[in-house]
């Protein structure tokens, strides 16, 4: 580290890809989102094909509603410090809508919520017979709009009903088991999943009563903190890798789901605890965390063709092991060798981060490699549309899939470029 507490070379990056950062979000991404808004009652319209030229349905995932209230809100306040041009004001308004639109219609009558709704906000089940709310997941991302807009606007409700919402996914959590449409939790397994969104909702939780000064910051710093620990202490191995799926029995070594690793999950789980453990002032999980970044990326490049691979096996190459008949097995061996649009935004901010905070000239290597292979591959040619072409095959020509949902969502690319301007103008998060 040098005198400013920055790794040697730190300095140079930034300046290097600062710009670079603020064309892509400022240019490309966000015009195509403006594009989508629905002025009147909040939210976006994002039910769109992967090239991005056509709206199928106005229908609206509270999932996607969700991850949009959090982006809007966090734009409104990058624009009023300036670090994107724009302003504020009409970006929180619009996010407002959208919260209140979720308040007004997602929420069930026992607190939980529901999973589609239509454009004016009536219920409809995404899946024929599974009822208005298959997967706890919408309600996660409810929670981190909820909690982002109550920072950035200083509303005190909505971080109060942000909380109530999220005790309630604590609580179904700890009684088990939940739906995790569209990808099931086979029976016998735990998620890191559940365990990495439950530290995501938490930080956001987290900055949102800290910067409000309420009553509730000391107790949810306390469950950022056990998040934490859950992550370190069961899922990370001495190794680096991140159990994906953990088997109750604890045979890592056997079956397929056990064995496989998530690179994209991995990393987007890291930057969560790199910034844990900055905050926390532990060298320990600092170190730990920077080897599993390591580890991540050196199991899931594709030393063929270049990229993250969606899944891999714990040793490298493909996934391998006993398998069963889930869902999510057969979407781990049929999409594998598939490169994601989210997986490769994740990882150029927490190398980013990574390097700031460890200063290991293999992340800053890293990011370079990975910001060389992304903007090949994944920014789309038709720049009028701007968003990505966000699924690709190995060699990286676009697919026409499904991933999660049957939408393009407004969130991990946009969130990322927005994390990686701050850091490279000079944020480090707290």
């Amino acid at each position: 580290m040098n005198g400013s507490g920055c790794p040697a070379g730190w300095a140079e990056l930034a300046a290097r890809y600062l710009p670079l950062v603020r064309v892509e979000l400022v240019d490309n991404i966000l015009p195509f989102w403006q594009r989508t808004l629905d002025d009147e009652r909040g939210g976006i319209f994002n039910c769109w094909n992967n090239a991005g030229t056509h709206l199928a349905s106005r229908d609206k995932f509270t999932w996607s509603q969700g991850r949009f209230a959090w982006l809007w809100s966090r734009l409104a306040e990058c624009a009023a410090r300036d670090l994107v041009a724009g302003a504020a004001e009409p970006l929180l308004a619009q996010a407002g809508r959208t919260v209140r639109f979720l308040q007004g219609h997602a929420f069930l009558p026992d607190g939980r919520c529901a999973f589609l709704l239509s454009e004016t906000g009536e219920l409809k089940e995404a899946i024929a017979g599974r009822g208005p709310a298959p997967s706890i997941f919408a309600d996660c991302f409810v929670v981190m709009g909820l909690a982002e807009y109550a920072r950035v606007s200083g509303e005190t409700a909505a971080l109060e009903a942000a909380w109530r919402l999220f005790t309630s996914i604590e609580s179904r959590v700890a009684a088990g088991p939940v739906p995790t449409h569209p990808e099931p939790t086979p029976a016998g397994y735990t998620s890191h999943a559940i365990a990495m969104i439950t530290l995501n909702l938490t930080l956001v939780l987290d900055a949102a009563a800290s910067g409000l000064r309420h009553g509730l910051a000391a107790e949810i710093r306390a469950r950022t903190d056990a998040a934490a620990r859950l992550l370190f202490d069961v899922f990370l191995q001495s190794d680096g890798r991140i159990v994906e799926s953990r088997p109750d029995g604890g045979d890592l070594a056997t079956t397929l789901l056990a064995r496989h690793v998530n690179p994209g999950h991995a990393l987007e789980g890291l930057w969560m605890l790199l910034t844990v453990a900055e905050r926390a002032g532990r060298a320990d999980w600092l170190e730990r965390a920077r080897a599993a970044v390591l580890f991540a990326l050196e199991r899931g490049w594709d030393d063929e063709h270049g990229g993250l691979l969606h899944y891999v096996d714990c040793a490298g190459g493909p996934p391998r092991g006993v398998a069963g008949d889930s869902v999510y097995e057969g979407n781990v061996v049929a999409t594998w060798d598939t490169k994601l649009w989210w997986v490769h935004s994740e990882a150029l901010y927490t190398t980013a981060l990574g390097f700031r905070l460890t200063g290991d000239p293999r992340l800053q290597a890293w990011f370079e490699r990975l910001w060389a292979y992304t903007f090949r591959v994944f920014p789309n040619p038709d720049r009028a549309v701007g968003e990505w072409i966000q699924i690709r095959d190995r060699r990286g020509a676009p697919l026409d899939r499904v991933v999660a949902l049957p939408v393009k969502d407004p969130y991990h690319i946009a969130r990322n470029l927005i994390q990686l301007t701050e850091l490279f103008a000079g944020r480090v998060p707290a």
